[in-house]
């Protein structure tokens, strides 16, 4: 099912969660600064510590100041977006609580102040750390325990459906920017389009896709490890090689965690979760394959009535309106890249207030 916005959205999003409530005004505002008004604090917060898989995790509940039996939503992490003070998740601290709906936001394992490592750690132990915090999150005295579902963002949208898939007593998922490829797809489709916006031509994208083509085949099997070496040691020296998170032939290695990877096809933990699913996508995400994505999805809409999905025009993959997609990726960008399409707050809301609309 494909949502969309229509004119009545404003009301829908604003009324079952009484945002009318929460507007006050600060009579004590001077006369030097009059045009500052502070309002009520409509959020509090709570540090949660829970563990899973060796690894002790800390977090922030964030809880809108007044409520009992609240919905909540579980955060999970983008690849690059570590911990919780990631620009990414500040519009779920700030906005979430003020519909009426808390969020956890933890630091990944190895990040922060979680302890743990990402060396060894699968998806599926990422996605029950998650499920752990789910749990944390449930003894909260003002949370439903029947009412908590995921978020997540890139890795952490596919990741959110995997958790849902393995929790038992989910709500829902909330996934954004999530290819329903392989990963091994995905990424033929980025290091495409990364070496097209940064000036190379077609004739380096078509090497580049060849060498990968070695790489992976030797991580599989189907061919052997010469041809992996003599693939990447030809292609390192040029100019778009670091663009391609391929290895240097020197340290080529039969990674067990990158083949597992490889092939994991996504559709598989769509269909685990039981759950209602909601995808959405940015128009202009030069990292996700958006067209085969939905048409995924709307295949599986045919077979589940669980999922609901759309697609903010225009938006790239953080759900930004970049002047010139560069596809940059540094600390800067991980730490403060976060979504500015109104659509797509809109429809966050809107499809959460559907979901509970008498909290």
């Amino acid at each position: 099912m494909s949502i969309q916005l229509g004119l009545g959205l404003t009301a829908i999003l604003l009324t079952p969660f009484g945002l009318s409530d929460a507007v006050s005004f600060d009579q004590s505002a001077s006369a030097s600064d009059p045009w500052h008004v502070a309002g009520p604090p409509t959020v509090i917060s709570q540090e949660v510590r829970f563990s899973n898989a060796g690894a002790s995790l800390v977090g922030t509940a964030y809880l809108p100041n007044t409520g009992d039996r609240l919905p909540a939503v579980v955060v999970l992490h983008s690849a690059g977006a570590a911990t919780r003070e990631a620009a990414l998740y500040r519009h779920l601290r700030e906005g979430l609580p003020a519909l009426g709906v808390a969020v956890l936001i933890y630091d990944r394992r190895g990040s922060g102040q979680s302890s743990g490592s990402l060396q060894g750690a699968d998806h599926e132990m990422l996605a029950d750390d998650a499920v752990a915090g789910q749990h944390a999150l449930a003894k909260l005295s003002r949370i439903d325990p029947a009412k908590i579902g995921f978020w997540g963002l890139s890795q952490g949208g596919w990741l959110a459906v995997l958790a849902a898939g393995r929790s038992q007593n989910a709500a829902f998922a909330i996934s954004i920017s999530a290819p329903l490829v392989t990963a091994d797809e995905q990424m033929q489709f980025a290091t495409s389009n990364l070496l097209a916006v940064r000036g190379f031509s077609q004739e380096d994208v078509r090497e580049m896709l060849e060498t990968r083509r070695a790489w992976t085949g030797y991580l599989r099997g189907t061919n052997p490890r010469e041809v992996a070496i003599d693939a990447l040691s030809k292609a390192q020296s040029k100019p778009w090689f670091n663009l391609t998170y391929m290895p240097k032939a020197s340290d080529l290695a039969n990674d067990q965690a990158i083949r597992r990877s490889l092939d994991d096809d996504p559709v598989a933990a769509v269909l685990k979760a039981r759950v209602p699913l909601l995808f959405l996508y940015g128009g202009s995400d030069p990292w996700v394959p958006v067209a085969q994505s939905m048409k995924r999805l709307e295949a599986l809409s045919g077979q589940r009535h669980n999922i609901e999905s759309g697609i903010i025009p225009n938006a790239n993959h953080e759900l930004m309106f970049p002047v010139k997609e560069t596809m940059q990726v540094n600390a800067d960008t991980d730490r403060n890249d976060a979504p500015e399409a109104p659509s797509y707050f809109m429809l966050l809301g809107s499809w959460l207030s559907r979901r509970f609309p008498n909290r």
